[in-house]
């Protein structure tokens, strides 16, 4: 199955400043596998050494966060949209002492 993965811009390092990608994949962990056999290092920024997904990193297959669905190994199809978002956090407390 052809499907587009939206690179975010920390990760483009891994693919030449592309933005979109497109690589064959049955299920998202399979994705990422064709990933980094297509941009080696953008794999290993997405699961952790145990082969697991980073809770840091969040996934959407066509706007459904995977996490929702079947987790790594949801299904993709022809033409999906997978979009790699990765987790913000930090911010200022404006909070009183």
């Amino acid at each position: 199955m052809a499907v587009s993965v939206l690179i975010p811009t920390p990760s483009r390092k891994f693919t030449a400043g592309e933005d979109t990608v497109t690589v064959q994949a049955e299920t998202v962990s399979a994705m990422v596998d064709a990933l980094d056999a297509a941009h080696p290092g953008l794999g290993g920024s997405l699961r952790k050494p145990d082969g697991t997904l980073n809770k840091y990193v969040n996934i959407y297959v066509n706007d459904e966060d995977i996490r929702f669905l079947n987790g790594a190994e949801t299904a993709l199809k022809d033409g999906d949209q997978v979009s790699i978002v990765p987790a913000i956090a930090g911010g200022l407390f404006a909070g009183g002492s």
